[in-house]
């Protein structure tokens, strides 16, 4: 697409002027920062200990390999939560209104295999810019050619099988941010309408070393320290990362592709023809509003209606701002879009991709037969 996107819909934007007036009201009224409280503190030390503690076990070579399988899932679920709830906020500059506390734990993004540098770029410019557009928001690229989410892709033979193979696709989602993905976005010229041809000197280095960093904590200290075989820790690592990625991309998987949420497209001038706020409604979904442990778990991405509208305000607050933005949407004949469990959004998501898949296949083959 050659023509920049834009949102121009000026007589919805009212809403977004509405609910981010009464999502500060609500802040000055009951006297509390925007940013970590006590309870966000008490999660990451708690994730962060977690991580330690299932990593000094592992490299301690004092357990059989039945134990060291389950503390490399283990590990690998803690790196996905660390994300989550710790580096996500972190890299959106809402974990803390000191830029050095964000900086540090924007940081720990390298320990879990990814480059926050990039994450910036691709997840806090591109895909909340542009969020579920087909050719703009990378994020709903997982597997091109393989995995069709949109109905704008063109529909494969292979796909009609989505709704199964999707998911374990799912769990090789780090392991490619590990060994593949941070390298080719970092020397991309153009992702979705960001120009990425120039980075900062250090970025470079950054990029370089710390993956280098990542790669002696998790594959040459466990080869050296480990008394196994070379194949039996190439299936820990594998299994670390497919318990980190299927965590992931389930997570992020749950809140744009269910039933309810759109793929639009800008019109031949590049137009959304709504406003930047309603277009977030339509493409973002919820789930697990009421469960506090999807909440400790998931870092606020289970709201991420709230998140897309205000990534600056720590997770730890969405629960008390949800009411807010639902009532607002509402009043303004805008979509809230949530499944009530996670199980509900699971069977959601998979109706969606077999839909889009075996369905979309099926219906493909009877064009021609009924001309």
């Amino acid at each position: 697409m050659s023509k920049p996107v834009r949102f121009t819909n000026t007589t919805q934007s009212a809403f977004f002027a509405t609910v981010r007036q009464r999502v500060d009201a609500y802040f000055q009224q009951q006297g509390v920062s925007k940013y970590a409280n006590g309870a966000m503190w008490g999660k990451t030390v708690f994730y962060l200990t977690g991580f330690v503690v299932a990593y000094a076990l592992l490299v301690s070579n004092q357990f059989g390999l039945g134990v060291m399988a389950l503390l490399a899932g283990t590990l690998g679920a803690l790196c996905a939560f660390i994300g989550f709830n710790v580096c996500h906020d972190a890299i959106h500059s809402s974990f803390s209104a000191n830029k050095r506390v964000n900086k540090v734990f924007s940081l720990l993004f390298n320990l879990i295999g990814a480059n926050p540098y990039m994450w910036s770029i691709t997840h806090n410019v591109v895909h909340h810019t542009y969020t579920n557009i087909p050719g703009h928001d990378e994020d709903i690229e997982v597997a091109p050619g393989l995995v069709r989410l949109s109905a704008e892709e063109p529909v494969k033979k292979v796909q009609r099988y989505q709704h199964f193979y999707a998911f374990p696709l799912y769990g090789l989602a780090s392991l490619s941010w590990v060994l593949r993905k941070d390298y080719i976005k970092f020397f991309k010229d153009k992702i979705g309408q960001h120009d990425n041809r120039k980075h900062p000197r250090k970025e470079y280095f950054n990029l370089f070393f710390y993956k280098a960093l990542y790669y002696v904590l998790f594959i040459v200290l466990p080869l050296v320290l480990l008394d196994i075989t070379w194949w039996q820790f190439v299936l820990g690592f594998l299994l670390m990362h497919f318990v980190e990625g299927l965590v992931l991309g389930l997570v992020f998987q749950l809140a744009h592709v269910v039933e309810g949420t759109a793929f639009p497209l800008p019109d031949e001038t590049g137009d959304m023809r709504e406003a930047w706020a309603a277009h977030q409604m339509r493409t973002t979904a919820n789930f697990s509003t009421n469960s506090k442990l999807a909440h400790f778990l998931c870092g606020g991405l289970n709201q991420q209606i709230e998140h897309h509208l205000f990534p600056k305000i720590c997770h730890i607050h969405y629960p008390a701002i949800a009411g807010i933005v639902k009532q607002t949407a509402h009043e303004f004949s805008l979509p809230y879009l949530e499944n009530r469990t996670f199980f509900s959004a699971l069977r959601s998501h998979y109706r969606v991709l077999r839909k889009m898949g075996k369905e979309a296949y099926t219906a493909q083959l009877l064009v021609p037969a009924a001309a």
